[in-house]
């Protein structure tokens, strides 16, 4: 067990998170005043696991960033994924864009969840799974660290959880509202934007309601020059656009243990489209920048909507079910070009072919699962339930209505159980448990684009589709995990754990990347899932003043996944054996100053694969599009009374790679952050400042991947204030 809590209030929360589990009168806070007693640290339930035993209860390395935490780090860096990336070491820098492709947690991809529903789609990966739903409708955000099962598939990483708000504790109404301002440090009124919301909650008596809506519009960004930073009109953007966003829950309280809840949520970011690239120069260490135009085709956008019931009974023949139905869609609409992969003689023979993708996913499932202490021996808990997923993806570019990949069925049906033992009155735990997965992937009959067919590359007359037989390929997996807990002392942990967790390697880039005549689906080797394991070991101390914890951890897949890039700039999916091992510690101190605390986390990954077909050595470094730096956080929190302060800084190491170019090595940069925030009897007022130095850097992605890439060769952000005013009453 190993679990990180940033800033918890559960019940001081103006509204609850809408999972049953939120601990009544539990307060846990890194930056509180006064050290909170350890039974109350020990009382978080994390949703995400799928059981009602608390995370201290667990084999796992957890982090739950709070609401108050999640708000800070939101304003100062301006979504969900960003938040999660600035306070958590293991997961990688971002892109700042609005494709999170090549973004990691412990070196593989994890699964992002709204209430447990995945986002993430394996088997068309548009790496937008991070802009679902506005960060002002989320109480708190989970993280479940390494390979694991227990909520599908796509958590070869971990588990990212974002649990909603909910309704009042008591009967009434509750109103929460934000209104905020970010400008640049140069004012320049093109990259200022800002943002306005509003939640409201009812209840009253056995019915509860929760309605809200966000509305955020960004500039144009600009790095630590004061220039305008390079536009992705590829794959996306989040600078220079519009997002908009509605909520809804209803509740029913049946009996006492007994209640039901309807979560509605829908939300768009669309590219304004103002600004064309300007490729820039590595050469001259100049990065791409922008500059007002129009752009060719639709802008890049993303849309998602979400739709689920679920029951709740905590008091079944003594033990709680839970039923969970969802539906959800997402429409993924990237920039267009002119590229030789979207050329068509019968279309345009000259070879200037413009057009660009979209991905249309649609997702239904439900989740069961009841859990229960062993009649006559209470120490004994085990969970068993039932998961089914049918999941519909297909990507067309959108100018000729073509298809890219073909319509793709997943079908996912998943019994599990689990055991959790506590021994010596808890001096011991031993945990574990197995999820066996029955998956079927239906393609119909297909033909690729023209290019794929190409006799030869160079010439577009002699672009020929390649028809490809469609199949229903399937496996099915026994997926284990297992741990044991040793706390020999109050607030000393100790825990050994094993996790196995799967996924299907980007199956839209391996059926539209076929070239070979006579495919058959059903026996394409490709279309074997990525089965990976967590092995883990890991200490916690909490006690007094201090808190601490050390992880060491190892993964390693037989058939992996890693992207390469093309020669026409189009990623293709590789399957080679990866593994990889690291190294997590972090140590929070309450100082004796009253209101201060100060806090350090260090995370260290290496990945090693073997893509060399002349051998069978696992010796060639993963690059930067599959695994992230090293890094130091370091952070200083003083709250008193009405008056609240955070300086953090990001120390990201240089990284060297075993490759033959050097041009791919990190260099490593440093950001520092502040925040300050005074409660006022009409609401409380923030001032923040991301990058505070205003350090002039180029992103970990761009210094890393596609070296030759003048396009995309991206700075990151410059300073940036932001104003806000947030009230709740």
């Amino acid at each position: 067990m190993h679990i990180r809590v940033s800033s918890v209030a559960l019940a001081a929360a103006l509204l609850a998170p809408s999972a049953v589990h939120a601990q009544s009168g539990a307060a846990v806070s890194q930056d509180a005043e006064s050290a909170e007693p350890v039974a109350e640290r020990d009382a978080i339930v994390v949703t995400a696991a799928r059981t009602q035993l608390p995370a201290s209860a667990l084999p796992l390395t957890v982090d739950v960033i709070g609401k108050e935490a999640l708000d800070r780090q939101v304003q100062i860096s301006g979504s969900t994924v960003d938040a999660v990336s600035a306070l958590l070491p293991s997961f990688s820098p971002t892109r700042e864009k609005l494709s999170g492709s090549g973004e990691s947690l412990r070196g593989r991809s994890p699964l992002y969840a709204i209430n447990g529903i995945p986002q993430s789609t394996p088997i068309r990966d548009g790496s937008r799974d991070g802009y679902t739903i506005d960060p002002f409708f989320i109480d708190r955000v989970e993280v479940i660290y390494g390979s694991n099962a227990l909520q599908g598939i796509g958590a070869t990483g971990g588990v990212v959880n974002q649990v909603t708000a909910g309704a009042p504790t008591r009967d009434g109404l509750a109103y929460r509202t934000l209104l905020q301002g970010t400008l640049p440090g140069t004012l320049d009124g093109a990259a200022m934007g800002g943002k306005a919301a509003a939640l409201a909650g009812l209840r009253a008596g056995a019915f509860d309601a929760t309605l809200g809506a966000a509305f955020e519009r960004r500039g144009v960004f600009q790095d630590g020059h004061g220039n305008p930073i390079g536009v992705d009109g590829t794959q996306g953007e989040i600078q220079d656009s519009d997002s908009w966003s509605v909520f809804g829950r209803l509740g029913y309280r049946i009996a006492d243990d007994v209640s039901v809840e309807l979560i509605a949520n829908h939300f768009e970011l669309e590219g304004n489209g103002h600004y064309v690239l300007v490729p820039g120069s590595r050469a001259l260490g100049m990065p791409a920048s922008s500059k007002r135009g129009t752009i060719q085709g639709d802008p890049p956008s993303n849309r998602a909507d979400l739709l689920s019931a679920s029951l709740t009974h905590g008091d079944l023949a003594d033990g709680t079910l839970q039923a969970q139905a969802f539906f959800s869609r997402t429409r993924d609409v990237f920039g267009g070009l002119v590229t030789s992969t979207f050329q068509d003689p019968t279309i345009d023979p000259t070879g200037k072919l413009f057009d660009q993708s979209a991905n249309m996913s649609r997702k239904l499932g439900g989740k069961i699962s009841y859990e229960r202490a062993l009649p006559g021996f209470e120490d004994l808990v085990l969970t068993a339930g039932f998961d089914a997923l049918f999941d519909r993806t297909e990507q067309f570019l959108v100018q000729t209505g073509r298809t890219w990949v073909p319509q793709t069925d997943f079908r996912s049906l998943a019994p599990f159980a689990q055991a959790n033992l506590k021994l010596f009155d808890g001096v011991l735990r031993l945990a574990g448990g197995a999820r066996y997965e029955d998956v079927v992937l239906k393609v119909g009959d297909f033909e690729t684009l023209a290019f794929y067919g190409a006799t030869n590359a160079a010439n577009v007359a002699t672009y020929r589709p390649v028809a490809v037989a469609g199949g229903k390929p399937s496996f099915n997996d026994l997926l284990w995990n297992g741990g044991v807990i040793v706390e020999p002392v109050r607030g000393v942990r100790a825990y050994a754990s094993y996790a196995e967790g799967y996924t299907i390697a980007d199956v839209g880039r391996i059926l539209r990347g076929i070239t070979q005549a006579n495919v058959d689906i059903d026996t394409f080797l490709a279309l074997e899932p990525v089965v990976s394991n967590n092995r883990e070991l890991g200490v916690e101390v909490n006690r007094g003043p201090i808190e601490a914890s050390a992880s060491y951890f190892w993964s390693s897949s037989k058939l992996g996944s890693v992207l390469i890039r093309g020669l026409d700039g189009v990623f293709s999916v590789s399957r080679q054996p990866i593994e990889i091992e690291g190294f997590e510690a972090s140590v929070d101190w309450r100082t004796p100053l009253p209101g201060l605390s100060l806090s350090a986390a260090y995370s260290t990954l290496e990945g090693l694969t073997d893509n060399n077909d002349a051998d069978t050595l696992i010796n060639n470094d993963l690059d930067g599009s599959n695994i992230s730096p090293d890094r130091v956080n370091l952070s200083a929190d003083f709250t008193r009374g009405p008056f609240s302060a955070r300086l953090q800084s990001r120390f990201y190491l240089a990284r060297t790679f075993n490759d033959a170019a050097t041009n791919t090595d990190f260099e490593g940069y440093e950001l520092f952050d502040a925040y300050l925030a005074y409660r006022t009897g009409i609401g409380e007022f923030a001032l923040s400042a991301q990058n505070l130095t205003d350090e002039f850097y180029i992103t970990y992605d761009s210094d890393t991947v596609l070296p030759n890439d003048n396009s995309r060769f991206f700075a990151g952000r410059g300073r940036t204030v932001t104003l806000s005013w947030r009230a709740d009453w």
